[in-house]
């Protein structure tokens, strides 16, 4: 069991729908709102200094939950403890000092900066928020952060369409580390980027990580990235952990067929594919949830019972977690 106090980060229950637009006619016949079930019912801790990386297909609400624990989102149900305070109850005013603790690398790095401002200004205007540093001395602390991030000082000077697409993410990390965060929510941050330049941003991340002790989610759909950069890794499938083990763990003998269908196709060189059943059709809607299991209707493997229960995340071994009635003991 994790001590209490090493943990930076506790996610309870957490949960968020989102309302669908409510017509005239819905309203008359008194149809019931319907929503997209985006986060439901999700817990976890994450240890200061580790990395958790987050998992699954698009639209599974992984990119939901992070901006559910930075509080860009208010959730509906559920608790975020960040160094033991619940972020859930504080006011826009009292989350204010928290916010300069946990900090986000969006996944576009060209949407996420003002084309009309220079970097330097971009940087800068981050410490004038939160007050870091004398202002005589703000220019210098930018300085240091462009050279942090691999890029040169006289960069300040130059606007983000000057940029290839790895050197504004490189400024998205320097923006981001500018406050000195705990925890760091990196958000697809290679997805947007060309392979060649995929390695340099995420040894960047990796070298960071280790120099200034930062706790961080890293979310993607790339199981090989993942890999290489999570102390541990949670599956994510329409709102919910379907499985969550130690990254080597869950990588050598995965539980839930829906990891299992994941990890056999990602192709790795030199090795022959894993033997697993492919996951059928696509998944089901997040307005629409099926009864049961939700993974029941793309399962290879599915039972009755897995048609009309939902399997609880339950520790099936050493720091494992599965959601699935089919999978026994380690």
């Amino acid at each position: 069991m994790t001590d209490p106090s090493h943990l930076l980060l506790e996610v309870r229950d957490l949960a968020k729908r989102f309302p669908l637009p409510h017509s005239v006619v819905d309203g008359l016949l008194r149809r019931p709102r319907e929503g997209v079930h985006a986060v439901d019912g999700v817990s976890f801790v994450l240890p200061r200094g580790r990395t958790l990386g987050l998992v699954g297909e698009s639209g599974c609400g992984k990119s939901t939950l992070g901006r559910l624990i930075l509080r860009l989102h208010d959730p509906d149900r559920g608790q975020v403890w960040l160094d033991g305070v619940d972020l859930t109850r504080l006011s826009d005013e009292a989350l204010r000092p928290h916010r300069r603790r946990m900090q986000v690398v969006f996944q576009d790095p060209h949407a996420s900066l003002n084309p009309r401002q220079r970097v330097g200004r971009t940087l800068g205007e981050v410490l004038d928020v939160h007050q870091i540093d004398a202002p005589s001395r703000r220019p210098a602390r930018v300085e240091r952060l462009l050279i942090q991030v691999g890029l040169r000082p006289a960069d300040a000077h130059r606007y983000p369409g000057e940029f290839s697409g790895g050197q504004r993410q490189r400024i998205g990390i320097a923006r981001a580390l500018a406050v000195e965060p705990d925890l760091l929510i990196a958000d697809e941050p290679l997805s947007a980027l060309d392979v060649s330049i995929q390695a340099q941003v995420l040894q960047l991340l990796l070298d960071l990580r280790t120099s200034l002790g930062l706790t961080m989610v890293f979310i993607s759909h790339d199981l090989r990235v993942v890999r290489y950069v999570a102390d541990e890794v949670a599956v994510m499938y329409l709102g919910r952990i379907v499985e969550q083990a130690p990254t080597d763990a869950l990588f050598a003998s995965p539980r839930h067929p829906y990891t299992q269908a994941l990890l056999a196709a990602v192709p790795e060189v030199g090795r022959a594919p894993r033997a697993a059943s492919p996951i059928e059709g696509e998944p089901s809607s997040a307005v629409r949830l099926p009864a049961g299991c939700r993974f029941h209707p793309r399962c290879p493997i599915r039972v009755d019972r897995c048609l009309r229960e939902s399997p609880p995340l339950l520790k099936i071994g050493a720091g494992r977690l599965v959601a699935c009635h089919l999978a026994g003991p380690a």
